[in-house]
């Protein structure tokens, strides 16, 4: 019974930390990736869609990105979508094609984003400890209905604390790993 409950926190801890990696990969860091459009929202079709659901992201050069727009009167919605996304992009578009390219990134603006991974970072921690916290509440409910020994419940404890450290872990190197990237470039 106990192992179920760790594991089960593991698999919800993964996915925090998934998430908190998809953050960072959405930060650029002046080269080219695909993953930087995804989260750019056009309106299409009298309804709000991710960007790639309405063409094909590719990176044909290292500072380049290129959106290949399926339907050719969306072109201008999409070209728009990712002017005011925010990202500091400029597209230009030629036929069905969007040209994308990544400008160099500013000291100033390296750290921001720097400050910008953290906060990611930040979020990641707070899903984890808020699993482990009901891992735990979960732990201590058991053991009042005598359902869990008290040597167990510690044990299961100390084994949650363990996956929870682990998770943070992995998420401090990603952190480090992306603010590295980020100010290399």
């Amino acid at each position: 019974m106990s192992k179920e409950i760790v594991l089960d926190l593991r698999k919800k801890m993964t996915t925090a930390f998934d998430m908190a990696h998809k953050d960072f990969s959405g930060l650029r860091t002046g080269r080219a990736s695909p993953s930087l459009l995804e989260s750019v929202v056009v309106d299409a079709y009298g309804s709000r869609m991710h960007i790639n659901q309405v063409g094909n992201i590719n990176v044909p050069e290292p500072r380049l990105l290129t959106v290949q727009v399926w339907d050719e009167s969306l072109t201008s919605a999409v070209e728009k979508a990712i002017r005011d996304a925010g990202l500091g992009l400029n597209p230009s578009a030629m036929g069905s094609v969007i040209r994308v390219p990544l400008p160099e990134l500013s000291e100033e603006r390296r750290k921001e984003l720097v400050k910008v991974a953290g906060k990611y970072a930040e979020q990641g921690r707070i899903s984890i400890r808020n699993i482990r916290r009901d891992g735990m509440d979960h732990i201590k409910a058991m053991e009042k209905k005598g359902d869990l020994s008290e040597d167990d419940s510690h044990r299961v404890s100390e084994e949650i604390q363990k996956v929870t450290d682990e998770f943070i872990k992995k998420i401090d190197d990603s952190l480090s790993q992306k603010e590295k990237e980020i100010m290399s470039v």
